[in-house]
């Protein structure tokens, strides 16, 4: 199953996707500039391989649900998050509201 919701940050409104897989659940957060990711999400590959894509990206791990990704830190981020101010361990809340 799928699942889609617009979340309003401070008056900026992000869309949250979850997707219920077998044994997963894969988290998300967005809006037009950058993300947020359940651990499923390969900061290496999109900092190296991708690179030229200059994604704005951070993941956070040990999440369930859409709440627990935006109170959670962000274990790892992409360099174009960094670029933003994105910082590793700002709440996913915090760091979504530097992609406004």
């Amino acid at each position: 199953m799928v699942f889609t919701e617009t979340i309003d940050l401070q008056g900026n409104l992000f869309t949250a996707v979850t997707v219920q897989l077998p044994k997963t659940t894969l988290l998300t957060i967005s809006n037009e500039r950058g993300y947020i990711m359940c651990g499923a999400l390969d900061v290496g590959l999109l900092n190296e391989k991708l690179a030229d894509r200059k994604i704005i990206a951070g993941r956070a791990v040990g999440v369930r649900t859409i709440d627990d990704l935006l109170k959670a830190p962000l274990e790892s981020i992409t360099y174009e998050a960094k670029a933003c101010g994105i910082e590793e361990g700002m709440t996913g809340e915090e760091a979504l509201l530097k992609l406004i």
